[in-house]
């Protein structure tokens, strides 16, 4: 590998490291694309202003001329926004150094030769993909009626307007919801054209003899327009009797189809609605780095939902049930309305890369045994625990590809009969889960070729870390886990074991970072 690629991958893993480049990028992002981050309303009021400004000011230019700081203000300052805006949205499209990380880690793996041209070709490849995107082209083209000296190029004026449809939600789902019944509108629009013409060939052979206003087959057309939309100007009126009543019937059809397409409009909102609400909480998701997946809204739910916000846990609660969706979202939840067991659904949820675990708690056992079964046909790494009613649902779950399941019956027994027995120890352990004091319990996973892999638990001295070792999962042969308690100081680590540790949660996260730059660090000096 030569120097230059060399310092390319060092660099995409200082930018993969950087927390502030992180930061910085993850903000721009949710700034231009998630409409429910807290500072987009702003962006979104400042570029609408910027574009109806600038619009009125290049109409205004056709016939007048604009003072000096009106044509700078468009000029150079409009204009620098729409570019800005343009780069910004052209970098956080996509992440260049993980596309580097990414082939330089398959050359790893694979054994082969790290070729930069390979990465090279998929950043361009990226790149050209949003390029072409129609709201990047509109963009692109936002920008050209600002060069004043090529005057044709403001016909490009058009392309700001455009723009609205980005920053405008509301625009935005209108244009959906015309989308949504394009087929019943444009039916609709093809009886209004044929009902125009034939009304407007009648008055015209009733009318065009008598009436001094009605002249050529167009004024004839435009009195059918007028009255069939009950514009009524009131310009051309029919004098004969059979042109009065021809006025009468398609008064009385232009009412109906009035009628008809407001009811289209209407029910494609009502249909749309549901999906809208929806699509809001799934750009949220799409902020999420990572996050926990609550199937079911039950009281166990609730409970697990309060729990892991108040850990500061990002989660979605998914359920079919309207009533129940509704509850979560007053409950303060991020709720989203689908079919858990739809395969559809959780590749839309991204668990492959996203989820954290998945939690199935739906009152019935069959509906949770449906639901791993969708998420195992999916993704066989992610954690699936489950809650189980009935005993004879055990085995079904265990079948079903669950790794943890929850009996609340089972557990509240255990911890009446430990509260009873050795209430100040149950006090303690409650007070270690529910995270009291900053003090809690977590798991740490022995990564490959980290500085924990091959030592002893007497080398790597985890009292140091300010950190209590409970214990080590180990995985064994049959892919089954086994938990040794305390394990002795020549006790060898090996890659894939989950040390059980106790400690403060800043102790618990730089513990958990210094592994993971070990990691990597090993990996880089191996290239």
């Amino acid at each position: 590998m030569n120097k230059l690629v060399k310092l390319l991958v060092d660099f995409s893993f200082f930018l993969e490291e950087s927390k502030r480049y992180n930061k910085i990028k993850k903000f721009f992002k949710n700034l231009l694309e998630n409409h429910n981050y807290k500072y987009s309303k702003y962006f979104n009021y400042l570029m609408i202003f910027l574009i109806i400004s600038s619009v009125v000011i290049i109409i205004d230019e056709v016939k007048h001329p604009i003072s000096k700081w009106l044509l700078f203000y468009d000029a150079y300052v409009v204009t620098l926004f729409f570019i800005i805006e343009y780069i910004l949205r052209l970098w956080v499209y996509n992440d260049i150094h993980k596309i580097i990380i990414e082939e330089f880690q398959s050359s790893i793996f694979l054994e082969k030769k790290f070729k930069f041209y390979d990465a090279f070709k998929k950043i361009i490849l990226k790149k050209i993909e949003y390029i072409i995107s129609p709201m990047a082209i509109i963009d692109l083209f936002a920008i050209l009626p600002s060069f004043r000296e090529l005057r044709i190029l403001r016909i490009f004026v058009l392309f700001r307007a455009f723009k609205l449809l980005r920053y405008s939600s509301h625009i935005s789902h209108f244009m959906q919801v015309i989308v949504l019944k394009k087929s019943e509108l444009f039916m609709l629009l093809l009886l209004f054209v044929f009902i125009v013409f034939l009304s407007g060939v009648s008055i015209y052979v009733f009318e065009e003899q008598i009436n001094p206003h009605i002249n050529t087959l167009y004024d004839a057309f435009y009195w059918s327009i007028v009255t069939i939309t009950s514009v009524g100007y009131g310009d051309i009126v029919p004098i004969s009797s059979e042109g009065r009543s021809v006025a009468t019937i398609i008064i009385l059809v232009g009412i109906g189809l009035i009628s008809f397409a407001t009811s289209i409009i209407v029910s494609a909102f009502g249909e749309k609605s549901e999906e809208l609400k929806n699509e809001k909480v799934k750009a949220t998701i799409n902020g999420f780095s990572k996050y926990y997946l609550i199937c079911g809204y039950s009281h166990l739910a609730e409970l697990v939902a309060s729990r892991l916000k108040n850990s500061g846990d990002n989660f979605v609660i998914i359920d079919n049930d309207e009533k129940k969706i509704e509850q979560a979202t007053k409950d303060g939840y991020l709720a989203y309305r689908a079919d858990a067991s739809s395969k559809n659904v959780l590749l839309d949820l991204d668990i492959n890369k996203k989820v954290l675990s998945v939690i199935t708690l739906a009152q019935d056992d069959m509906q949770n045994i449906f639901i791993s079964l969708s998420v195992r046909s999916i993704s066989k790494n992610v954690v699936l625990i489950s809650r189980m009613r009935y005993k004879h649902s055990y085995k079904k779950l265990k079948l079903a590809g669950v790794d943890k399941i929850i009996s609340a019956a089972n557990m509240a027994s255990m911890l009446v009969g430990t509260l009873v027995n050795k209430p100040i120890a149950t006090e303690a352990i409650n007070s270690i889960l529910s995270g009291k004091r900053n003090a809690r319990c977590d798991q740490v996973e022995v990564l490959h070729n980290s500085f924990l892999e091959g030592k002893s638990i007497a080398d790597v001295d985890i009292s140091s870390y300010k950190l209590i070792l409970l214990g080590v999962s180990r995985r064994n042969s049959d892919n089954t886990r086994e938990f040794i308690f305390n394990p002795q100081d020549d006790f060898i680590l090996r890659e894939g074991d989950i040390l059980v540790v106790l400690g403060y949660t800043i102790s618990i996260a730089h513990f958990k970072s210094i592994i993971e730059k070990s990691s990597i660090k090993y990996a880089r000096k191996q290239r």
